[in-house]
């Protein structure tokens, strides 16, 4: 008898991704590929280390669900597998339960294992500053180990959740698409890995139910005082009982479509921005007026951030407001912008700068 449908479920979503982990180590003799000259001769060649894959683990459901998929899957694959726990000192005890964690995971076989504690900051309110910490822990991390990629527990029901957030925040198509199943780190593109986007929260709870792997429920996931929070326990089911079930379902594939969207239009905005910057790289403003929308303010964004504003705090109504300074121009003065950028109408060119 094979395992439960749970398990397995959540196993094979670790071993696509652990199966793209490889390529992408790269199955290389002496730095040439397979296909190159010479990679396929009778000289005895050195294979590359096994690549290492690190999980990021709370100790919650979604996150030991995964820890165990990975412990499982790895060793077949030739692939080492660790684990990060992130201790974000928000709650007392909170060290001891993340020692806790250290073990569970020790126990399924697991190595490196560590704990690692943060100070959570106040910049873009709780949630925003713990998920930068944790953030920077797990970057941290990767880089001393080497790890080839982070694997985070991340469910189709996380998903939704952010494409409302996103939806609310009324910041354009990116923000709809969600979290990016593949996403990277400093100095690492594809660094971070989703592996369960496709898969309910449920699922992975019963995974740990039926290994009977004990989980920790976070209670700041059931405070009304987190937006996500509220949004999970109440803004969801009162849309699934308006709508009907498959709520979660539409706002995941919606992400997926909006992801592939915005991708489209940043390649376009990316080939296009060359074409409206005159010899000295100032923006054109008759070239700008002349592009799409969706395209324009994308160069305009890309612009500001190049200029030093933060792209978390720059929001769509700042990138409207430069945007009319391109088709609404009526003498306007100079436009301010997060990180001390501002924005100006020069002669016909857009000048953003730090101010």
């Amino acid at each position: 008898m094979g395992p439960h449908p749970a398990v397995a479920a959540i196993r094979l979503a670790v071993r696509r991704v652990l199966h793209d982990v490889l390529t992408e180590h790269g199955r290389t003799t002496l730095g040439r590929t397979r296909e190159e000259p010479g990679a396929c001769d009778d000289t005895p060649h050195e294979r590359p280390p096994s690549p290492l894959v690190l999980v990021a683990c709370s100790g919650g459901a979604d996150s030991m669900a995964l820890a165990s998929a990975l412990a499982f899957e790895a060793p077949k694959l030739g692939i080492r597998a660790g684990a990060v726990t992130v201790d974000h000192g928000l709650q007392p005890g909170s060290d001891l339960r993340a020692d806790e964690v250290v073990l569970r995971l020790r126990e399924l076989g697991l190595d490196p294992v560590e704990s690692t504690a943060v100070t959570v900051g106040r910049e873009g309110g709780p949630e925003a500053a713990a998920r930068d910490a944790r953030y920077a822990a797990l970057d941290a991390a990767a880089e001393r180990h080497g790890a080839a990629a982070v694997l985070l527990g991340h469910t189709r029901d996380d998903q939704a959740e952010t494409v409302l957030l996103g939806l609310a925040r009324g910041s354009g198509i990116r923000s709809l698409s969600g979290m990016a199943a593949v996403s990277g780190g400093p100095g690492a593109a594809r660094r971070y890995r989703r592996p369960f986007l496709q898969l309910d929260r449920q699922t992975a709870r019963k995974a740990c139910m039926v290994q009977s792997l004990p989980v920790w429920d976070d209670p700041h996931n059931a405070d009304p005082a987190y937006t996500r929070s509220r949004l999970r326990h109440e803004g969801l089911p009162a849309l699934e009982k308006a709508l009907g079930k498959g709520v979660v379902e539409a706002l995941a594939r919606t992400a997926q479509l909006s992801r592939d969207d915005a991708d489209a239009l940043d390649a376009w905005a990316r080939q296009a921005e060359a074409a409206v910057r005159d010899s000295a790289g100032l923006l054109e403003c008759a070239k700008l007026y002349a592009l799409p929308p969706a395209v324009r303010r994308r160069i305009l964004r890309r612009a500001a951030i190049e200029a030093g504003a933060p792209a978390g705090s720059l929001f769509a109504r700042h990138i409207e407001e430069v945007d009319r300074l391109i088709t609404g121009w009526r003498g306007q003065g100079v436009i301010n912008l997060p990180g001390k950028v501002v924005a100006q109408r020069q002669g016909g060119r857009l000048v953003i700068r730090q101010g």
